[in-house]
């Protein structure tokens, strides 16, 4: 049916306008059979005029709690301030059974579900569809039964409307405006049924990660692609595991305090004194100068941030076990009820990176990509970390680490030409520092929501040699194609003028307390009580090449 025209010589008015109390008031013989008609008003819906689409601003509804349809954890409410996130959702519909597989090989074994629940709301969603699309056809021949002469109707109505207009032609009018109010309500229904559906697969759409990248391997096992530099110790000592301890080197050359910081902050905190702390600032400016000078723009972020952001770049304020992540900042109740937004500690760079081009159209006049370099101080719960890994630098909840970021036309051409000089940056570093490090093309099971390739570059620890043969992360790059920027609505105007997302790779330059663990313990020499400075750091270490013990 098409859609109703006004009449010439009579404005149109919709079956909504009509069923509105006139702005006069009306006489006093009038007044009683007003009353008699009007019925409380109910909330306005935004979608009669029109048939309704998605809305990810919709409320959500209660699913089945049963394992295999166990909701997403809940993340922070989405101020109307914040980007709005467009999914893929036809993609995932046609696609059930693909993204079911990849849930289960990245260990996101309650997502599995997801893509199918999906696929059933949205039968459920396009049944409300069509049983809307007869309730509007129905208003619109009450609107013209209401408004037009009762004989009236279009040459084009087909046989059933007719039939049904003259129908209705029986009624009074009285008996009209009663239908029309039930058409109302309906619509009314309706359209909260759709909107609850709508909300339902945007949020389990946002609970499935990126699909993986074909070099990734399954499983656990992550694939070594290379080594840098020759291995120091191929033999373990009988003493690495205390005296080639970090911790140790630390406390005898009086550099390191983690009791003082266990006093004052907790554990999983610590202090860089003297030589160590110059040795963050010189590791930071070191990899810092080398981005630069390879055409990486330098920015310095701030390390608080909206939840929501955090959260459309993939990192939520607990994981799938229900364990703190990040910290946020507790909000006073005032806030929270006038919904004014959460924030976070920001656990990467890589997070305000990101949100710099948040609801932004970038032009590709822009020559891409943008290649973005910073330091900053992160912050991690790590909640689920427990043992003696905890112990020393190697996990701990506040850190200094420079972090590349870039945005790439949306092809795996550019991503992966990008994603490689990210590797080779890190690799060059590492290698210019002495240390012995193997790089890794990371299993499926390793990747983060985000990412659908990771390669991490792992150092050698002596003091580490009970766990994974003395290998530990001190670097990694991702490629995130289009998952972070459309969660952010970050879109790129190609010269044709359409509009698409383009991809994110990230990478880590530098993580400071792990790179720094590395060195003194790999420069360490027991018979000078002394660790020997790389090279390449000495110019920001006034020159000196080793750290000795001092009086204290």
């Amino acid at each position: 049916m098409r859609p109703p025209v006004a009449r010439a010589g009579r404005p149109f008015t919709c079956l909504r306008c009509l069923l509105q109390p006139p702005v006069r008031r009306p006489a006093a013989s009038s007044v009683r059979c007003l009353d008699r008609l009007r019925k409380p008003r109910t909330a306005p819906s935004a979608f009669y005029h029109g048939t309704r689409n998605l809305r990810q601003d919709a409320p959500t509804t209660t699913t089945s709690t049963s394992p295999e349809h166990q909701p997403p954890p809940a993340s922070a409410r989405q101020p109307t301030t914040a980007p709005k996130a467009v999914l893929d959702l036809k993609h995932i519909r046609q696609n059930p059974d693909l993204y079911a597989q990849n849930c289960r090989e990245r260990n996101y074994h309650a997502a599995a579900a997801y893509p199918h629940r999906i696929n059933d709301l949205f039968a459920q969603w396009q049944a409300k569809q069509r049983e809307g699309r007869g309730l509007r056809e129905r208003g619109n021949l009450l609107r013209r039964e209401l408004a037009g002469p009762r004989t009236s109707h279009d040459a084009d109505d087909n046989a059933d409307e007719q039939a049904a207009a003259a129908l209705l032609r029986s009624l009074s009018r009285e008996q009209l405006l009663e239908e029309a109010r039930n058409v109302k309500t309906g619509l009314s229904a309706i359209e909260a049924a759709e909107s609850s559906l709508a909300a339902e697969m945007q949020r389990l759409a946002l609970a499935i990660p990126n699909l993986t990248s074909d070099a990734t391997p399954r499983g656990t096992d992550p694939l070594v692609l290379s080594y840098i530099n020759d291995h120091p110790e191929p033999s373990a000592a009988s003493s690495d595991r205390v005296w080639r301890s970090h911790v140790h080197i630390g406390a005898e050359l009086g550099i390191l305090d983690f009791a003082a910081a266990a006093s004052t902050s907790g554990w999983g905190w610590y202090y860089l004194l003297d030589e160590a702390a110059q040795l963050e600032q010189a590791l930071v400016n070191y990899a810092l100068t080398a981005a630069t000078r390879a055409g990486w723009r330098q920015v310095s972020p701030p390390s608080m941030v909206y939840s929501h952001i955090a959260g459309a770049c993939g990192f939520q304020p607990r994981d799938t076990n229900g364990e703190t992540q990040i910290y946020t900042i507790t909000q006073p109740p005032e806030d929270a009820a006038r919904g004014k937004p959460e924030l976070s500690l920001a656990g990467t760079a890589e997070i305000p990176l990101a949100g710099m081009k948040a609801d932004t159209i970038l032009d590709e006049a822009a020559l891409l990509p943008l290649k973005r370099v910073a330091a900053s101080r992160c912050y991690r719960a790590e909640a689920g970390s427990r043992g003696s890994e905890t112990k020393g630098l190697y996990r701990v909840h506040e850190f200094t680490k420079v972090e590349l970021f870039a945005w790439t036309h949306p092809q795996d051409g550019a991503a992966q030409e990008l994603f490689d000089e990210m590797v080779d940056l890190q690799t060059e570093l590492l290698e210019s520092l002495g240390l012995h490090c193997r790089v890794l093309e990371m299993p499926s099971a390793d990747l983060g929501a985000s990412a659908v390739r990771k390669c991490d570059i792992e150092a050698f620890f002596p003091s580490r040699r009970d766990r994974n043969d003395g290998w530990g992360e001190v670097t990694s790059a991702s490629i995130c194609t289009d998952y972070q920027t459309r969660r952010l609505a970050t879109r790129l105007k190609l010269a044709s003028g359409k509009l698409v997302y383009p991809w994110t790779v990230n990478g880590t330059a530098m993580a400071v307390p792990r790179v720094l663990a590395a060195i003194l313990e790999n420069g360490w020499d027991e018979s000078e009580m002394a660790v020997t400075i790389p090279e390449v750091l000495r110019p920001w270490m006034d020159g000196r090449e080793k750290i000795g013990p001092r009086h204290r």
